[in-house]
């Protein structure tokens, strides 16, 4: 059994570590709603550009005068993963999901005899991926400096995948990153990126609509500007959903911390009371036996 003295040693120890949990609560849930806005702001923006390159796609057929991002290479055999983690721990399964999402993806691709390759932004999900895929990493873009991840990095991303699309490194590419729903779900969302998927677009009203310059032109244009936008799409998605993993988890590590402490009181009273008890009977011994 423990001594009075480590007993107490364990309870400051965990009163210290419940003090720095709920600080770091406290600086997610601020981070949080800061996160979640730019988040939902971006969402609007992204889906008009999509409707708006979903109009245009539909009059353009996929072929050999259709942009490269658009019609694709021609080929389906090497797929590319774009793994969208984050660079802090502390914020539950948040980044294990994403890695488990990248892992079912992969291997669906594998079962079909298709060649898969991995683009890894974040620093929490590269182990993983790099242990059980050694052979398979094709870049990685490092955000260890950068505060909060912007259109700056997703910028920097696209340009990156631009430039091995066009090196012909790879056919498609899927992005996987954590969707934002609530503080308490972050759903991982497997979305195809490369070549830009035509949306499917409802044409309400009969209007005739005339383009100058051509469509192909205005599409060459828009595409990569797409491309970026998802990109900083899921990104935000992705800030806002490790800070509301990381309240949560820092939430349940301070009433675990709490409830330790209160189980850790009681059997340090227990103790004390035990070791009182215990002089009292000694001294009573020794009354007696003078």
């Amino acid at each position: 059994m423990a001594s009075l003295k480590e007993l107490k040693g364990r309870i400051n120890s965990v009163k210290s570590t419940q003090k720095i949990t709920k600080a770091k609560q406290m600086v997610a849930a601020a981070k949080l709603r800061k996160a979640q806005a730019a988040a939902e702001a971006a969402r609007p923006y992204a889906a008009r550009l999509a409707q708006v390159v979903g109009s245009l796609a539909a009059t353009v057929l996929v072929g050999e005068s259709s942009p490269p991002l658009l019609g694709g290479t021609g080929k389906d055999q090497i797929h590319l993963l774009v793994v969208a983690n984050s660079d802090r721990g502390l914020c539950g399964a948040f980044n294990a999901n994403i890695v488990k999402a990248a892992r079912l993806k992969a291997n669906e691709l594998l079962a079909q005899g298709k060649t898969v390759l991995f683009y890894l932004v974040g620093r929490k999900g590269r182990p993983p991926i790099r242990r059980e895929y050694p052979n398979g990493i094709l870049g990685m873009f490092d955000t260890t400096g950068v505060r909060e991840p912007g259109f700056d990095e997703a910028e920097g991303i696209a340009n990156e995948l631009l430039a091995l699309f066009e090196a012909g490194q790879f056919d498609v590419a899927h992005l996987i990153y954590g969707k934002f729903r609530s503080a308490l779900v972050q759903e991982p969302t497997v979305q195809q990126i490369i070549p830009v998927p035509t949306p499917k677009v409802v044409v309400s009203d009969g209007a005739v609509v005339e383009y100058e310059p051509d469509e192909e032109t205005i599409l060459a244009e828009l595409l990569p500007r797409y491309l970026r936008t998802q990109l900083f799409g899921a990104l935000l998605e992705n800030l806002a959903s490790e800070q509301g993993a990381s309240m949560t988890a820092m939430d349940n590590a301070t009433r675990n911390a709490g409830d330790l402490i209160k189980k850790l009181t009681i059997q340090y009273n227990r103790s004390r009371q035990a070791a009182i008890t215990t002089e009292l009977i000694e001294i009573i011994a020794g009354a007696e036996a003078l």
